[in-house]
């Protein structure tokens, strides 16, 4: 029985990594097919959509992500984060707290900072992003589930 016990207990800690792996290669991955085209693009699109929109409307808020993404999936964290602070606080002002949008931006910059090994950063970021994925979506919602797996791989790191 015991071991049975250790064993269930190893298999559980080798699902929960690789879900988390998973879960990271989804993310740099998307950040990679999301942010696509090169960095003078993204950086003219940021420029156009504050020109013709304004410094704090959620487009604006897209393009900066969009750049962070590709700066994040490039490993240029320090380019990435201010963008991704910006984006998440344009959203949050433009759209209100319990958005959708709101909830990938906090997720994005919460991943940004687990990559780095930021976890104390990460974690209020990932809990705040759920709470607003299982309240616009329910609990049983695909993206609730990777919330909670997000979550649970930066408790298990």
């Amino acid at each position: 029985m015991m071991q049975n016990i250790n064993e269930l207990s190893r298999l559980t800690t080798y699902l929960i990594s690789v879900s988390t792996i998973i879960s990271l290669v989804f993310f740099v991955s998307g950040c990679a097919i999301n942010s696509s085209g090169t960095e003078q693009d993204l950086k003219g699109q940021t420029e156009d959509a504050k020109k013709a929109l304004g410094a704090e409307h959620q487009d604006e808020a897209t393009s900066l992500n969009n750049l962070a993404t590709l700066y994040f999936s490039q490993g240029q964290y320090r380019q990435a984060e201010p963008l991704l602070r910006r984006s998440s606080a344009i959203r949050e002002q433009a759209l209100g707290p319990d958005y959708l949008d709101v909830a990938t931006s906090l997720n994005n910059l919460a991943m940004l900072y687990y990559t780095q090994g930021q976890y104390a950063q990460a974690e209020p970021l990932l809990r705040r992003s759920l709470e607003i994925r299982e309240q616009a979506l329910g609990p049983d919602h695909p993206d609730v589930a990777r919330g909670l797996n997000n979550l649970t791989g930066l408790y298990y790191t």
